[in-house]
């Protein structure tokens, strides 16, 4: 059953994140404070999404390279078994963020003093944050050819002379980029959408009118809760329910690093295929639709000229559903993680609703509610969220197969 209940601000939370005894490893506390750095940057999601898969990555390297749990990735860090965990896992955070965030300098300067005041002076300290220095050098590195700097060259649809509106659309480059294990950004690119003639888009049409609108009288009070909550898009709004996951009692903090570095390479990688499919198919956003549903040649849409969507909708393609795609690769990550386990109540905050606080009592509730939340936000239509999560699903499947492996 989802619940609801007022919290703090969401900033305030994970600002007490490094002092919060609740919180179970240096790797989650240290998740939280820089979910805190990404919103103060803000950033767009998808560079957000990136800096996180780097930073998560090389802690999960850097923690891997002491416990030695899992099998040795191709970095061939040298083995550091002495080595302070909580002294590397900062030292990454500190040596990635100082260069993909370096605006929050004195934000991550702050938590990494903090950190290091509260371990022993030694070589344990010191070995530990060499070998974090270490691996968050050899990710970035890794990912400095990624494709990051390729130049957007998207060029708006219009005839010589004609106006249209100027504010260019959002990651029109993003499937060029190089991804974590997709072999390409169209692996998993979807069939097209339903033809505007079809039975399928007459009822996606009605239903995100009806429903979607800024004003609609068919949204119901908790529909509207979860349409602003869901508004959220950074990768906190995320990570709040992977938390929930890894400070479940009996997990360790190799294991945790390992299902960071799982979920941020498959939401990152999530987003390069969903970009691919949307600047493949071009569809139309139900703003767009609805405005122009005379020319759609459905006799079963009807036109409204005045149709807004509850939240301003987001500056790319519609299809497919991205926030869909995100949540259903991290859902397919943590279910692999749990396995036959027992669930824990998985909860997350969301800074666009007022720090407020949902909880699932399972993974596919979880990614149905966030698939509705963008029909009641009035930005997406309901196949284009079931082909979303759909995909997510894939791509977190392949996340799975590369790190999800037994231990020794």
């Amino acid at each position: 059953m989802i619940r609801i209940h007022p919290r703090f601000a969401v900033l305030a939370i994970v600002s007490a994140s490094l002092t919060n005894p609740a919180w179970a490893d240096a790797v989650t506390d240290w998740n939280a404070k820089v979910g805190e750095i990404i919103l103060e940057t803000k950033v767009p999601t998808p560079v957000a999404n990136r800096a996180l898969a780097i930073t998560q990555t090389a802690v999960y390297e850097a923690v891997n390279a002491i416990t030695r749990r899992y099998p040795a990735s191709g970095l061939k860090l040298k083995s550091a078994r002495d080595a302070s965990i909580e002294a590397a896992v900062a030292a990454v955070n500190r040596a990635v963020f100082s260069k993909l965030a370096p605006a929050q300098q004195a934000s991550i300067d702050r938590a990494y003093e903090t950190a290091l005041a509260a371990i022993a002076d030694g070589p344990a300290k010191a070995s530990g944050i060499a070998v974090g220095e270490k691996a968050a050098a050899a990710i970035m590195a890794q990912r400095a050819d990624d494709g990051m700097g390729i130049v957007e060259t998207y060029r708006p649809y219009t005839s010589a002379g004609k106006y249209v509106p100027t504010v260019l659309p959002v990651a029109s480059q993003w499937s060029q980029r190089k991804p974590w294990f997709l072999t390409s950004a169209s692996q998993f690119r979807p069939g097209p959408p339903p033809a505007l003639t079809s039975d399928i888009w007459a009822r996606d049409f009605e239903e995100v009118k009806a429903i979607g609108s800024k004003n609609s009288t068919r949204r119901t009070a908790e529909q509207t809760q979860i349409a602003r909550f869901w508004e959220a898009t950074a990768p906190p709004i995320y990570h709040g329910l992977v938390r929930s996951v890894a400070n479940a009692p009996g997990r360790d903090v190799t294991q945790n690093a390992r299902l960071f570095a799982a979920v941020t390479q498959a939401a990152e990688d999530a987003l390069i295929a969903v970009f691919d499919a949307k600047y493949h198919y071009g569809f139309w956003r139900p703003i767009t639709a609805i405005r122009n549903a005379d020319i759609d040649e459905n006799d079963a849409t009807a036109r409204d000229p005045s149709w807004a969507p509850f939240i301003d909708t987001p500056m790319h393609p519609e299809y497919p559903c991205a926030h869909c795609i995100v949540s259903g690769a991290i859902g397919a990550v943590l279910q692999a993680d749990i396995g036959s386990g027992r669930m824990p109540t998985l909860t997350t905050s969301s800074y666009t609703a007022e720090g407020a606080a949902r909880s699932w009592a399972n993974l596919e509730e979880f990614m149905q509610e966030v698939a509705n939340a963008r029909i009641y936000d009035g930005v997406h239509y309901r196949n284009s969220a079931e082909v979303g999560t759909a995909m997510g699903k894939q791509v977190g499947q392949l996340a799975v197969a590369k790190f999800l492996q037994p231990s020794k």
